[in-house]
Formats: structure tokens, sequence, C-alpha cells
């Protein structure tokens, strides 16, 4: 780098007399740093100090920045004292500035600059040569055939090209560098050994040097101009011919994943378990948050991409673009909202199946409990009412088996309500589709045929004892008094250990204030029931003081009950125990109903501020898109600012998509406190990002049309007056009839013939309607010109040399090969009779490009 840069720095003084001989320190003093910058500008700088102390010295490098930086250069850590200093990064990082600005900045190439505009340049000289490739400023110049191709090309008489060889870069490095000096005063800047035996040239140093060719060589010729014309008006074909390939495909893929995501949305196959309709749900919610926001930039890229293909094509005067059947945006539109349809179908057969499957939990639960309760009860009954054991009793042993019978039949009765309970929570089970419902119904079954088994073997056994009741004489009154008063008793405590137990499901508050308030209630009423305990006690204890005050011979057993008082104590015990559990219980599930009211407030809080701030920015987005405010720029700037607050908002949007997950995940399925749901606040979410980078889009189509049109301001401001004025419902859309008063306000005289082509320029799909897009490239081509067939058939006449065809060849020396075969392929043969073998006719060429808008 070094030397290139001394021989540049050389290569400018020598026309003042002078040279440096080391960069880093011939600089320090400022002298000839100043005489360097009056030499490649032209321009004289302040007077320098002579002096040679370190003060004089910094004078003059800070009087040789300053006339740097008054060209624009923003010199970032160089300072006057470090040059001084002979500092040689800051030396080189200088001198290298210096290059960019002076040699390298002003370069222009096509709608390219600087660096790109070099390389543009370079790429174009060498495009003929297949053994050349340059993409950029090191490797692609270490054979040295990029450097004697520029030399061939514009200067073919100083080398052989053709026995220069890939495989000898020395000798090609070598042949270029010493005629660029002897014939083309450009001095040797880069060393070939040094070029050959690095693994990657530096950048700088090549960028220099071939800078030097560029400035030998820029005097463009007319061949050059006409040739670019062609290249641009190829590459604005070629270029709308990718976009309609790229629209096309994004169009397909797009409407192949609605095609593909439907099907699943309206699946309805139900799952027999929570988890597995919970894990749909979870892969739903993975659909909305990953899978689903990219097809919406997608979709919104897509319009955006079309209406900037329509644009492009009207400003070239190419037709509009047709997208294939079943591609057109309305047709993307109307399959996006049939996945929209579906997808909320989807998600409320979810939440209905979830309610559904809790409920079907709950219930079987229920069921199981009671069906164990009562085959618990059961157990052992029927062999009790088969014994025949009252044929060998004596009488008071009969007796005491009929009362015994009589409390049983008593017991029986009361639990005939559980057996209704358990076949009616059965029943609801087949009617909700249990999935586990053929044993349910088999062990119902077998309850049920039970339960009419000991109806009958009950009514059996009484028929049997009453046979018999005439043997009977004596009965013990208080064990039958005991019987009846425990049996009741033991089911109350029985029905209340079944309550206090029973599993239970609420919503809301007031739902487990109210199971509260009945647990209260319940409680209410033990010390009447602890009064009624001890009352049945009290008549064990006188029939156990009557059995040792008579010595009645009894074996100390209760002939009519089986219950006695330590299972009626135990039961007691149970429930005394089972209260407090139930109270703890209520108090958790308060707790989290009183959470869930507070997610409920939390998200409704956000979602009440989000979904107004939506409908707001919607109605100030559709106002600024009316309103005229400042240059189409000052709009845009507006616009884009406008759209960052909007993103910037996004965080306010997840931090309520994690509200209503949580929400979701405690099974919350209403909200009193507000009437937006997630589902409002994304589709206007997705809506309102739609709509403004829609109005950026059509903001930034104006200025394409107004700086290709040659529109002023004005001009576009009384273009967006007349629409304002004319568009009555303030909608941004005329339809024909407003749009026909608007022209004949403007002085136009209007036949229908005339209207209806009018009409067909500014609806060419004939949608009924004209936007302020349509109307401004109208009214432009009223105002201004284009590129026309006619000027592209000149510039195709001028590589022609004046004559009315052209040759492949002449097409290939003067065009890029691509876009040279570009036209070769697509210009028919020349028929005129001053034509010659292989003519070409350019003239029908140059008028197909413009479709039928120029015959």
């Amino acid at each position: 780098m070094f030397g290139t840069f001394t021989a540049w720095c050389n290569s400018h003084l020598r026309k003042a007399g002078t040279q440096i001989e080391n960069i880093e320190e011939d600089f320090r003093d400022g002298l000839k740093l100043m005489l360097l910058l009056e030499v490649i500008s032209g321009e004289r700088l302040a007077k320098p100090e002579r002096g040679k102390m370190r003060v004089h010295k910094i004078s003059n490098v800070n009087k040789a920045l300053d006339f740097i930086a008054s060209k624009g250069v923003k010199l970032v850590s160089i300072g006057a004292e470090e040059i001084v200093d002979g500092n040689a990064k800051m030396t080189l990082g200088m001198i290298w500035t210096i290059i960019l600005r002076f040699a390298i900045q002003d370069i222009s190439v096509e709608e390219t600059s600087a660096k790109e505009g070099l390389l543009l340049w370079c790429q174009r000289k060498t495009a003929p040569y297949k053994n050349v490739n340059i993409q950029n400023f090191h490797i692609s110049w270490k054979d040295g055939l990029g450097f004697c191709a520029l030399i061939h090309r514009h200067r073919p008489e100083l080398i052989d090209y053709g026995k220069l060889r890939k495989d000898d870069p020395m000798t090609n490095l070598n042949t270029a560098f010493d005629v660029a000096e002897k014939y083309l005063d450009i001095p040797k800047m880069l060393d070939a050994e040094d070029i050959v035996g690095t693994a990657r040239p530096d950048e700088k140093a090549i960028m220099t040097y071939v800078s030097s060719f560029y400035h030998a060589f820029s005097g463009a010729q007319k061949a050059e101009t006409a040739a670019n014309r062609i290249c641009k008006v190829l590459a604005v074909n070629q270029e709308n011919e990718q976009l309609m390939e790229d629209y096309e495909k994004l169009a397909s893929d797009l409407l192949e994943w609605i095609r593909r995501t439907i099907p699943w949305l309206e699946n309805r196959m139900p799952e027999n378990t929570m988890q597995a309709m919970q894990q749909k749900l979870e892969d739903f919610r993975d659909y909305r948050r990953l899978h689903k926001p990219p097809k919406v930039q997608e979709k919104c890229q897509l319009e955006i991409n079309f209406n900037t293909l329509q644009t492009k094509l009207r400003l070239s005067n190419r037709p509009a673009f047709m997208p294939s059947e079943g591609k057109m945006v309305s047709d993307i539109n109307n399959a996006w909202g049939n996945l929209e349809g579906a997808e909320k179908g989807y998600e409320e057969w979810l939440l209905n199946e979830i309610r559904r499957l809790e409920r079907l939990d709950h219930l079987a639960e229920k069921f199981r409990q009671k069906a164990a309760i009562h085959e618990a009860w059961t157990e052992g009954k029927e062999d009790m009412l088969q014994k025949r054991d009252y044929e060998t009793a004596s009488l008071s042993e009969i007796k005491a088996l009929l009362k015994k019978h009589e409390a049983f039949e008593s017991d029986l009765a009361a639990h005939q309500d559980r057996v209704e309970q358990i076949a009616a929570i059965a029943q609801e089970l087949n009617e909700l589709d249990y999935y586990d419902s053929p044993s349910v119904n088999a062990r119902c079954q077998r309850i049920c045929d039970q339960w009419d088994a000991l109806g009958a073997l009950t009514q059996k056994r009484s028929e049997a004892l009453q046979r018999t009741e005439k043997l009977l004489e004596t009965i013990d009154q208080l064990y039958l008094e005991f019987a009846k008063r425990a049996a009741p008793f033991n089911n109350w405590m029985e029905g209340a250990m079944e309550d206090l137990q029973d599993t239970f499901i609420v919503h809301t508050i007031e739902e487990i204030q109210g199971l509260s308030t009945a647990h209260e209630q319940f409680k209410a009423t033990l010390p009447e029931a602890d009064k009624e305990r001890l009352a049945i006690l009290g008549i064990h204890n006188e029939i156990a003081k009557i059995v040792q005050t008579y010595h009645v011979n009894i074996a100390g057993t209760n002939p009519y009950t089986t219950i006695n008082p330590q299972e009626i104590n135990a039961k007691w015990d149970k429930v005394r125990q089972l209260v407090p559990q139930r109270d703890q219980a209520l108090i958790e599930e308060h707790a989290r109903q009183q959470n869930n009211e507070r997610l409920r407030r939390q998200f409704a809080n956000q979602a009440n501020v989000i979904g107004p701030w939506i409908q707001t920015k919607m109605e100030e987005i559709g106002r600024i898109s009316i309103e005229m405010h400042g240059t189409l720029e000052d709009q845009l700037t507006h616009l884009r600012q406008y759209e960052k607050s909007i993103v910037n908002y996004k965080p306010k949007i997840d931090q309520l998509e994690g509200d209503h997950q949580l929400i979701q995940e405690a099974l919350i399925f209403d909200n009193k406190h507000t009437n937006y749901t997630m589902e409002h606040i994304r589709v206007g979410w997705e809506q309102l990002l739609t709509t403004i980078a829609r109005t950026i889009n059509e903001i930034e189509n104006q200025i394409l049309t107004r700086d290709a049109k040659g529109i002023s301001q004005e001009q576009l401001n009384e273009f967006r007056a007349s629409f304002n004025h004319f568009d009555r419902k303030r909608t941004g859309i005329m339809d024909p009839e407003d749009f026909k008063t608007c022209l004949i306000s403007m002085g136009y005289n209007l036949g229908e013939n005339e209207f209806s082509r009018i009409m067909s320029i500014v609806d060419p799909n004939r949608m009924g309607l004209v936007t302020f897009q349509a109307f401004i490239d109208f009214m432009s081509r009223e105002t201004a010109d284009t590129d026309t067939a006619d000027q592209v058939m000149a510039s195709f006449k001028v590589l022609a040399g004046d004559k009315n065809y052209i040759l492949a060849d002449e097409l290939r020396r003067e065009l890029p090969p691509d876009q040279a075969e570009y036209c070769i392929a697509r210009m028919a043969p020349y028929t005129g009779p001053d034509g010659v073998p292989g003519a070409l006719d350019y003239m029908s060429f140059s008028t197909a490009l413009y479709g039928e808008s120029d015959l």
C-alpha cells in the first residue's frame, strides 16, 4: 500500500515539479500535502507557514485537513498532530480519504457511483473477455488479465491479448504495468510479485491503480451512450419480467400454504383426554404465534410488490400485468378470508371440547366415587338376604330377625336416591359422548341389576318372616328404636362424608362463595346432629343397662341393625375431620378465583387501551392518506416515523398476548370487564400494520411517478386538491361518474368513446373505480414525457451506423453479453430491400418493447 499511495501522489506532484520519497515523512511539515491538494483539486489553498517549528507544521496540516473537510469529507480520528508525528496508519488513512474523494467519488456509471460505479465500469469493459471475471478489487485482478483487458478494450493496438495466458500472471501484470506507464502516462503503482505472492491483494491499492485507468479512458463515445440507453430499457424489461415471475411464485407458495392449512383447521375429530386436547390447543397457539405471522408479512409484501410492479409498468409505458388465473390479489384475499374463517371456528371448537372434557372428567370421577360407596354398601347384602336362619331360630330370635329386616328395608330405601344418581350420571356421560362409556354403562348395569336383585330378595325374605311372625312374641323395642334412629343418622353421616369429599368445579368468585355459604350452613347443623348422635348412643347404653340388669342373653349384638356405636363414632369423627379439609379446599379455590379475577382485570385494562389506540391509529392513517401537508418526501418521512411509532407499540401487544396465554392456561372462558378479545386485538393489529405499509407504498409510488414524469410539487398538490374535491365519499377512491365530472371541470370535452378510452387507462382491470395513483398517472401522461419507442429506435440506429437494420456482431460488440443475446433472440429478421444476410429488424423490436401504447 505504501508504494501504491506514494506512486499515486507522485503522479500528481510531478505536475508541480516535485515528488516524495517517504510518504510518512515527506508530508509531516504539511507543505507537500497542501501542494498535492492544490494539484488534484485545481484550487488554491491558504498560504502555508514556512517556519520549521512544530506549531507551523501543525498549522499547515490543519489547513490541508480543513480543505478536505470543506469538500464534504468526514475525517474520523485523523488529526494534524498524528500526521506531524509521522503516524503511518493515520497518514495512510488520510491519503486513502483523499484518493476516495478526488479520484473515486466522482466516478459515475449508470445509477451507481464511487466504488460500486468503478466496479461496474470494470465489469462493463471486461464483459466481452470470457477469461476475465471482475467481482471485487482484490483476487479478481491476481492473474493480470483484468488490467490487460481494460487496456485492450480501449487501445487494442498496445497489447496482443490473444497471446496472454491465465497461468502466467507475472507476465500479464508486468505487461499491463509497463504498457500503462509507457503509453497511458499511468505510473507503476503496484508490484507484480506482491500481487501474485499475496492470497488477497490490498483492495485500496488495486482501487487506486484501477481508478487511474478509469480517468485515462473517461472520454465516453456516442456509441457507448446509445448502448447505455438500450441497456437501461432492456434492464427495465428484464426487471419487470423477474418481478412478474417472483409474484407468481410467491402467490403460488402462499396459496399452497393456505390450501394445506385450511384442512388442518377444519379437522374436528375430538380427542378422548384433556391432555390431548390441550396439546391441540398448544399446536394452535404455535400456529398463531410462529407460523401465521410470516405468512401475514408475505401477503402484505405480495400486495406491495404487485402495486410496485404495476406502477413501474405504467411509468415505462408497458401494459398492465395480469397474474395467472386464480392468483389475483383478490383471489389471495378470498383464500385468506377462508383461512381466517376456519381459524376462528377451530379455536371455538377447541375451547368447547376442553369444556366438555373437563365436565366429563368431573362426572366420571363423581360416578366412580358414588359407585364405589354403593358397591361397598351392597357387599354381602345378597348373602345376608338369602340366609335361612329363621328356620331354626327361637321365637325371640325370629321377631328380632323380622325387626332387623324392617330396618334393612328402611336402609335400602335410603340408598335408592344414590342408585338413581348413579344412573343419571351414567346417562349424562353417554349424552356427552364420554370415551369410556362402555365400561361406565357396564358398571351401572351391574349396580342396577344388583339393586333389582336386592329388592326381590328383600321382598322374598320379608314374606318369609311375615309367615313366621305369628310365632314371634317379644322384641326389644330399644334395639328397634336404636336401629330406626341409627340407620337414617348413619345415612346422613355417609351423605355428609360423600358431600364433604365431593369434587367441585367453579368459574367465578360468586360460585365459590355460594359453595362456602352452603358449607357454613352445613356446619351450623352439626350441633343438632351431635345431639342426635348422643341420643342414639343413649339408646344403646340403655340396652346395655337392661341386659346387665335382667341378664338377657343376646350375645351383645343388636338383632335389628349392623350399625354399632363404634361405627357411628368413627363416622362422626370422620365427618369432623373432613370439615376443616373442606374449609381449606374452599379457601384455596376462593384464592384461585381471586387470581382469575385479577387476570381478567389485568387483561381488560390493557385491552381497553390497546383496542381504542389501534382504532385511532387506523383513523389517523386514513386522514393522512387524504390530506396534503408538505411534500411527498415530508409525507413519506412522517408516515415512516408514524410506522416506527406503531412498530414500537409491538411490546404492548406481546405483553397482552402473554396475559391472554395466562388466562387460557387458567381455563378462563369469559371476561365481563372488556368487550375486546385477543382475536379482535390481533386482527386490528394486523390490519394496522398492513394499512400503514400500503399507505407508505402509495406515497413511494407517487414519488416514483413524480420523479419519472417530472411533475412539480405544486402540480401534485393541484392533482390531490382536484381528486379530494370530487372524492365525495372521502374514501380515497372516485367512482367513474365523479371522475368524469372532475375531467369536465378541468376542460376535457368528453364523449362516450373518449371517456371509455380514458377509463381503460386508469382502470385497466375494470374494477369500476379510480385510485389516486391511477389519477396521478393519467394526469402525468398529459403533462410529461418518458422514454418512447422512437427514442429507443434512434439509439439502435446509432449502433447500426445509421442503417435500417442491425447485425448480431454489432449488438455483441456494443452491448453486454446477456442483453445482446436478449435482443438477438427476440429480434425478427429484417425484410427490407436494403437488407443483408443476418440483418435484424430493430424497429419492430423497439415498438414491441412498449406493447400497444405507442402503436
